[in-house]
């Protein structure tokens, strides 16, 4: 089988065939070899890295079958339109799309669910885009899963018959069914440009990835491509523009994928041993949170249970444990580390470094230092390319398929918290020691959001468009809250009760994510990021493409909000909402000595407020960005029996 599929494949066509009779789409058949050819060779289910690596010349890497568990119909539909959403997104499940010859039965129904999808999904454009140009595509008999890539708009899939290329006929994409032992004979067979994509069969073991490998001209390392930023990954929607471009085909923008591409040595443990950490972070990421933050409040609450006087040393320490929480998490990727040592490692290092702080740093000082350095740190890390954050289980999600590098929605939730509160600590406890102008303390705090928006959300470094907005709000309600009553230059601000200051005030909390949003477009623009922003936003075709965009965010979330109902910490954090709305008094009490803690506290709350409905993890934002809030209040407690500050 393998040798006749490899001769059938790369043989050379002698030449050019007539049309018969009755075939509505013929084989489009080639005289000169020059024009190279591609074969999509599908292995049997659980083909690893380490043995498509024995195949000399094979490039090697794990491809992302789709977004969350797919079955394998989604996966080579997928590749046919060059594009994929999470499945939730679609109105209805797949129809029964076997048996068949030629025909796809329940066309018809896939074409109208993808039509109903709020995204430009087109189910066979591959092939569309292949016969535009003069070019065929066939798939090897019995039709399987796999055929569905090869599928033309009309839901017809054009068999590849034994002894085709024999009788001039070659099509210039050929699907293939192969073995991992038989692969060293297809790539034997390479000519010129020609290019063996090899796939282990979908659907894909609970992590969410299939071992792919590609040999030809230009494969001579680990698989990677724009899509995903990280040596040894792809996605299920790059191959069909890496076919496209191997053929001489432009990729069409309706097409998401970016072509796949080769980067370093080729490295299979290198590849497995990451994919082997991604799968750790999806396992890990809920249980070893939780259970620390878990194990944490226990242990406050049993120190002011059982030794009263310590219970606002207690508040504190469990805050500024919570600020570190980030930063230690980050430390695990770098060590990756086994599940009971990541754990350790999070709840004992979060809390003696948090011991260690509260020690030798009094007052508000100590939370700004926690959560400047945690910012700082992750912020150089995604300058540097994210290479340790895309590991830490607060990451971006590999496994689900949807991101890849930069930071993920939950890192933003802590990080817009962070970034206020800090600021706000940084300079109430300045304020102690020297005379810090309210000019400063806008300053500060804008400079602060700024910096971060762009470090966070520009597609080469953090490329999460929801920090471009978060950040900037957050920052810009935290230094329009600033007393600036001794400022005359900018005392408006301080007359809240006048109606231009109040709409001042409103004016730059809308302006701040406007003119953070167009900065890093032109930053994308210029730099080439190429991400989310650009994609979704700047690359739009028009409103009717925006629209998409936000119903697919909003129904992400309301997914998510659904999943999160029955998450007891979910209702948790809402109980605690409501208890600190209550007692918003009582807590006002506590910051209005430190005026400057408070804006940054309400630019938080404003944050997680705005974050929540940008975002297509709303639930998540929520809860997370609520604990940070949280955490913030326990500290201030804590500080609210020391001797108030003078600040301007």
């Amino acid at each position: 089988m393998v040798a006749l599929a490899a001769g059938a494949l790369f043989c050379g066509c002698v030449a050019p065939a007539e049309a018969q009779p009755g075939v509505s789409k013929p084989i489009i058949t080639r005289v000169a070899r020059d024009q190279p050819r591609v074969a999509l060779a599908i292995l049997p289910r659980g083909t690893t890295v380490a043995e498509l690596a024995r195949v000399h010349g094979m490039s090697t890497g794990m491809l992302s079958a789709g977004i969350g568990r797919v079955p394998p119909e989604q996966t080579f539909l997928d590749i046919s339109q060059g594009n994929r959403i999470n499945d939730s997104l679609y109105d209805r499940d797949l129809p029964g799309l076997f048996p068949f010859a030629r025909e796809v039965p329940g066309w018809p129904e896939v074409i109208s669910r993808a039509d109903d999808a709020p995204a430009d999904i087109v189910p066979g454009l591959l092939e569309s885009r292949l016969r535009s140009a003069g070019l065929s595509a066939a798939a090897e008999g019995p039709m399987s899963a796999a055929a569905l890539a090869a599928a033309d708009p009309g839901g017809v899939v054009t068999p590849l018959r034994p002894g085709e290329c024999e009788r001039g006929r070659c099509p210039e994409l050929a699907i293939v069914s192969a073995t991992d032992t038989g692969l060293g004979a297809l790539a034997g067979r390479l000519r010129g440009n020609d290019l063996l994509i090899a796939l282990g069969a979908p659907p894909p073991a609970h992590n969410g990835t299939l071992a792919i490998g590609i040999a030809g001209r230009g494969f001579d390392g680990d698989l990677t491509s724009d899509s995903t930023r990280t040596n040894g990954y792809v996605l299920s929607t790059d191959i069909a523009p890496t076919i496209l471009r191997r053929l001489g085909v432009p990729v069409p923008d309706a097409m998401d994928g970016e072509p796949i591409r080769s980067e370093g040595a080729i490295d299979p443990e290198a590849v497995e041993d990451r994919a082997e950490r991604m799968t750790a972070v999806a396992d890990r990421r809920v249980a070893v949170v939780v259970l620390c933050l878990t194990a944490w409040v226990v242990v406050a609450l049993a120190i002011g249970l059982f030794v009263p006087r310590q219970r606002r040393a207690a508040a504190a320490w469990l805050a500024v444990t919570i600020a570190y929480l980030p930063l230690i998490l980050l430390a695990g990727a770098a060590i990756e580390p086994s599940a009971l040592a990541e754990g350790l490692l999070l709840g004992f290092g979060a809390g003696a470094l948090s011991g260690l702080t509260i020690s030798f740093i009094r007052g508000w000082w100590a939370l700004a230092i926690a959560c400047a350095v945690t910012v700082v740190a992750y912020a150089i890390d995604v300058a540097a390319g994210s290479s340790l954050t895309a590991l830490s289980l607060l990451g971006p999600n590999p496994v689900f398929g949807v991101r890849f590098y930069g930071i993920g929605n939950e890192l933003e939730a802590l990080i817009a918290v962070m970034v206020p509160v800090g600021v706000g600590a940084g300079l109430t406890a300045a304020g102690e020691r020297w005379p810090i102008t309210g000019r400063l303390a806008v300053g500060a705090f804008l400079v602060a959001g700024g910096l971060a928006a762009v470090v966070f959300a520009a597609g080469r470094f953090g490329a999460d468009v929801g920090a471009a907005i978060v950040l900037p709000v957050g920052a810009a309600v935290a230094a329009v809250l600033v007393p600036l009553e001794t400022d005359s230059a900018l005392s408006t601000f301080g007359r809240r009760t006048t109606t231009t200051g109040q709409g001042l005030m409103v004016a730059v909390v809308v302006a701040a994510p406007i003119v953070a949003l167009a900065t890093l477009a032109l930053i994308d623009l210029v730099s080439g990021g190429n991400a989310h922003l650009t994609r979704s936003v700047l690359d739009a075709g028009g409103a009717g493409d925006l629209a998409d965009v936000a119903e697919r965010r909003l129904r992400l979330s309301a997914h998510d909000f659904a999943d999160a109902a029955g998450n007891p910490l979910f209702w948790l954090v809402i109980t605690g909402i409501i208890a600190a709305l209550a007692k918003r008094r009582a807590i006002d009490t506590w910051l209005r000595p430190v005026p400057r803690a408070r804006a940054g506290l309400v630019g938080a709350c404003a944050a997680v407020a705005v974050g929540v409905p940008v975002n297509d993890s709303g639930a998540s934002f929520l809860a997370l960005g609520g604990i940070a809030v949280g955490a913030f209040l326990a500290f201030a407690w804590a500080q609210s029996q020391a001797r108030p500050t003078s600040e301007a």
